[in-house]
């Protein structure tokens, strides 16, 4: 199942859709300007929150937690000691582990489980400028979840980006 978004470079406060396949809307990331941590939303058409992003206060290196219905569903951080740049590391409240590696900043990467594809994220495979796919390969995969965790690792190196630039200057 592919999902088509709009690249805003996720902005505090931006808003967009999320389109099926055949240009159908299906979740609306919200972006919640005026707080004092990063805030999206992730709603359905009908404007229910289906899941909570937002960054962790208080944490040693830049921590996004997902939650559904108000209860914590993931962690999501840049994996410590990793060898690639862009290698991000999504705990569930379960213990599970997703891998999330690739380009991020050129949104070429993808989220495995214990080696086993979940999520493919690309631009390759559209011709829509400032748009990229998230292709959810597995039927059994939570969509809502896969999407969250591409917008919080983009997110994430994006502000890592902005701050590297900024120490530069």
């Amino acid at each position: 199942m592919r999902f088509l978004v709009r690249d805003r470079i996720l902005g505090i406060g931006d808003d967009y859709w999320i389109e099926d396949e055949r240009g159908n809307k299906v979740f609306l990331v919200d972006g919640k300007a005026m707080r004092l941590r990063d805030t999206f939303e992730l709603k359905d058409v009908q404007g229910r929150v289906l899941i909570d992003i937002h960054q962790k206060m208080l944490a040693l290196r830049d921590t996004m937690v997902i939650e559904r219905g108000g209860e914590a569903l993931a962690k999501i951080r840049r994996k410590r000691l990793s060898l690639l740049r862009n290698h991000y590391r999504v705990t569930l409240v379960d213990g599970t582990e997703l891998d999330v590696s690739g380009k991020i900043l050129d949104r070429e990467f993808a989220v495995e489980y214990d080696g086993e594809l979940l999520a493919v994220i690309s631009r390759r495979w559209l011709s829509v400028v400032e748009t990229y796919g998230v292709d959810v390969v597995r039927d059994d995969a939570d969509p809502a979840l896969l999407i969250a965790v591409a917008v919080c690792v983009i997110h994430l190196a994006e502000k890592e980006r902005e701050e590297r630039e900024e120490r530069e200057e």
